[in-house]
């Protein structure tokens, strides 16, 4: 019987084959394993990334859902001021027909008088009332034309007092008066502390004239129940001329009538109405993509 001898050569081979196999798979075994840590490092970084981007949209939206409600409050104001800028403008006209009614009924007791529509004032002239330099007196002339003034205030002002003597009566106009100012005038001559006093000293002169000879005038009063015949003085500050002679002197000597509606707000809304542009501006800031939140709201502009 033959025996075979085992040849020590071949199981060499077949072991040193298994090692090798058996260290590829460790190796590739343990090259797998660092990939599924790599792939689990990468997810879990991904699930972050992808949460703190929902999270930053989600304030995004919340952040762009805040500046439309500021964009609609902002359109919500701008269209009520645009309506009370409109209704401004209905009382300047019918501030305009207030002064060329008296004018009118002036001219027909044969005084001549100039209306500024714009600024609201009604300007006595020289004709009608004059001062002497240096004098707040009123002469016989002035205190007719004084008079005659009154009587056609005491007549027209009724419509327009928000109580002409009730506390509860509207203006027949539809527009109240809010004050009529007396003012009085100087030229530039003469101590500069004296213009002032004197001033004032020819806007009182004429209010007393007014007041003394035609109570009624004291009851006409304003939204707030207050007179609305009031007087100042500006001295030389605000010149009819900048003739500087005599001439544009007795020019400057001079008293005017300031009308002022309770209407009359026009500069304070369109400064309000800067600011909402400036703030409109800052909203489209908040846009998550920077792009401006448009409003749909009038842009009204006096």
């Amino acid at each position: 019987m033959i025996v075979a001898e085992p040849d020590h050569r071949a199981v060499s081979h077949a072991e040193e084959d298994e090692n090798y196999f058996v260290s590829m798979t460790d190796m590739m075994v343990g090259i797998l394993f660092i990939f599924i840590i790599m792939l689990m490092v990468f997810a879990l970084h991904f699930r972050q990334q992808t949460d703190e981007t929902v999270k930053l949209t989600a304030e995004q939206q919340q952040q762009l859902r805040k500046a439309n409600e500021l964009a609609e409050q902002i359109a919500q104001l701008r269209r009520q001021i645009a309506a009370e800028i409109a209704e401004l403008n209905k009382a300047d006209q019918a501030r305009a027909r207030l002064l060329e009614k008296i004018q009118r009924k002036l001219d027909e007791v044969g005084l001549k008088v100039t209306i500024e529509r714009e600024t609201g004032v009604l300007r006595l002239t020289e004709e009608a009332i004059r001062f002497s330099p240096d004098s707040s007196v009123l002469d016989d002339t002035a205190k007719r034309n004084v008079d005659a003034v009154a009587r056609v205030l005491l007549d027209v002002l009724t419509n327009y007092a928000a109580c002409p003597g009730t506390e509860t009566c509207p203006g027949a106009s539809g527009y109240v008066v809010e004050t009529v100012f007396i003012e009085g005038h100087t030229d530039r001559t003469g101590d500069d502390s004296r213009n002032w006093q004197l001033s004032t000293e020819r806007a009182v002169n004429t209010y007393r004239r007014i007041v003394d000879n035609f109570p009624g005038l004291r009851k006409l009063r304003n939204s707030d129940h207050r007179e609305i015949l009031s007087v100042s003085g500006y001295a030389y500050t605000r010149p009819a001329t900048e003739q500087d002679d005599s001439e544009g002197f007795r020019i400057n000597r001079r008293i005017d009538l300031r009308f002022v509606m309770e209407a009359d707000r026009r500069e304070r809304l369109t400064e309000v109405l800067d600011l909402l542009d400036k703030m409109e501006k800052k909203v489209g800031e908040l846009s998550p993509t920077g792009t401006p939140v448009i409003s749909t709201a009038p842009t009204a502009r006096p």
